[in-house]
C-alpha cells in the first residue's frame, strides 16, 4: 500500500513493484498524485509519473472523508506494508501514524518518509529534492566556487526511495523471523547527510569546506574533462598514483610522473590547475576516439560527455537490451529497465495506470458491493 506522492515514496515504491510486489497507490479523487500534473510531454502524461508510476494499481480515496479513511483501513487490514511521504504531520492528523497502525496491525510494516524527520526543529518544513539538497550542502560541493549548483538527478528523493526499498525488505524479512512487524521512518535530509559522509568527515577533520571544481573532483587529481580537437568533450579520471603515473606516460609527460612534487594525491590536488593546463593541451590536440583508444590501452578512466540525447542511443544499452516498453493510458512508452539483474527473476515493469484506474476492482476484491462503491462515489470518498 502506498500513500504518496512527488517522487521519494513512488521511488521506492516503483522499486518494489519492479520486484514483484502488488502496490496499491491511493490517490485523491479528482487530483491524483501531483507528479501526475508536472508537464505534459508524454503524451499527454508527465515525465515524472511515467518514470515512477508503473506498475501500480491506482485507487482513488478521499482519506479526510470518514468513508474513504474507513475504505483505507479495509485495505489495511489484509496489507504487508503501507508507505507513506505526506506533508508534516499528515498521517498524525488522519490517524495513520506509526504509533496508531501498529497498534491496530501488529503484523503491518509501515514506512513513513518525511523531510527533516518526525522531531527536531525542523520537522515541521516541507522538504522538496533542491531544498534538502541545499541544506544538506550537497550543492555547495556542486558546481564551481561562487556558481553553486543543485546536482542534476534529484538524488535526495531518489536515493531515500531506494533506502526505503531496502527498509521494507529489512522489515519483512525480519517478520518472517518474528511474526511482528516493525515501524520506520526515513528523512530525506538524513539521507543527504549520508551521501555526504566523505565531504563531512573531509571538514571535521581538516576545518576547511572543499571548494567545488565543476566537471571534476575536489579530492581527486587529474580528474576532470577536457575538449577535444573534434568538438567533444572528454572526461579523464585517475584514483590512485599508479594511474597518474600512467596518465603522464600517455600524454609524453613521463617527466611529470617523475616529479616528487607530484608524487601523492595531495600534491596533485594542489596542483590541479597546472596539471590541466598540461591534460587539457594534450587532449585540445586529439580527436575524442583517439584520446579514448590511448586511456583505454594506458587502462586510464574514461567516459564522453553525453547529453540526455546521446544516452537514449547509447550502443551500451542497446547492445545489452536495457530498453522495454511499458504500458499506459496513452500507450505504450520506452523505458530503462531496473539496474538489478537476477538470475531467473524478470522485472515487473508493470503499466503506468490511469487516476482510479483500479478503484472498483480493488474494493470489490475488498468486500465492497456494487451499491456500497456506488455509495462512496456519490459521498466524494472515492
Amino acid at each position: 500500500m502506498a500513500v504518496e506522492q512527488a517522487v521519494s515514496a513512488p521511488f521506492c515504491t516503483r522499486t518494489l513493484a519492479d520486484l514483484g510486489a502488488r502496490v496499491i497507490k491511493i490517490e485523491q479523487p479528482g487530483r491524483g498524485d501531483f507528479a501526475r500534473d508536472y508537464d505534459d510531454v508524454v503524451n499527454g502524461m508527465a515525465a515524472h509519473f511515467v518514470w515512477l508510476g508503473r506498475g501500480k494499481e491506482s485507487v482513488t480515496l478521499n482519506l479526510k472523508h470518514p468513508a474513504g479513511l474507513e475504505v483505507l483501513h479495509r485495505l489495511l487490514a489484509s496489507a504487508d506494508v503501507l508507505v507513506s511521504n505526506l506533508g508534516p504531520g499528515a498521517t498524525t492528523r488522519l490517524g495513520i501514524d506509526k504509533a496508531a497502525l501498529a497498534a491496530r496491525y501488529p503484523r503491518l510494516i509501515t514506512l513513513e518518509i518525511t523531510g527533516y524527520g518526525t522531531e527536531g526543529p525542523l520537522a515541521h518544513k516541507r522538504a522538496y529534492d533542491l531544498l534538502v539538497q541545499a541544506e544538506s550542502g550537497a550543492c555547495a560541493i556542486t558546481g564551481w566556487e561562487g556558481r553553486p549548483a543543485k546536482p542534476g538527478p534529484p538524488v535526495a528523493d531518489a536515493c531515500t526511495g531506494l533506502y526505503g526499498a531496502i527498509t521494507v525488505l529489512a522489515a519483512l524479512h525480519d517478520r518472517d523471523r518474528t511474526g511482528r512487524g516493525r515501524t520506520a521512518e526515513l528523512s530525506m535530509f538524513d539521507t543527504m547527510v549520508e551521501l555526504m559522509g566523505y565531504s563531512l568527515t573531509h571538514t571535521r577533520a581538516t576545518g576547511i569546506d572543499q571548494i567545488p571544481v565543476g566537471l571534476g573532483s575536489p579530492a581527486v587529481a587529474p580528474y576532470g574533462a577536457y575538449a577535444t580537437a573534434d568538438g567533444q568533450t572528454v572526461v579523464l579520471g585517475t584514483t590512485n598514483d599508479a594511474e597518474w603515473l600512467r596518465l603522464a606516460d600517455m600524454i609524453g609527460r613521463a617527466d611529470l610522473g617523475a616529479d616528487p612534487r607530484y608524487a601523492r594525491n595531495p600534491d596533485r590536488v594542489a596542483a590541479r590547475d597546472a596539471l590541466d593546463k598540461v591534460i587539457a593541451e594534450w587532449c585540445d590536440a586529439r580527436s575524442l576516439a583517439v584520446i579514448q583508444e590511448a586511456a583505454d590501452a594506458a587502462a586510464i578512466g574514461n567516459a564522453r560527455y553525453n547529453t540526455a540525447s546521446d544516452v537514449l542511443a547509447h550502443e551500451q544499452l542497446s547492445a545489452r537490451g536495457r530498453w522495454r516498453e511499458v504500458d499506459s493510458p496513452v500507450g505504450p512508452v520506452l523505458a530503462p529497465l531496473p539496474p538489478p539483474v537476477i538470475s531467473g527473476i524478470e522485472p515487473s515493469m508493470g503499466a503506468i495506470p490511469g487516476l482510479g484506474e483500479h478503484t472498483v476492482d480493488v474494493l470489490t476484491e475488498f468486500g465492497c458491493t456494487g451499491e456500497r462503491i456506488a455509495a462512496l462515489r456519490e459521498a466524494g470518498a472515492i
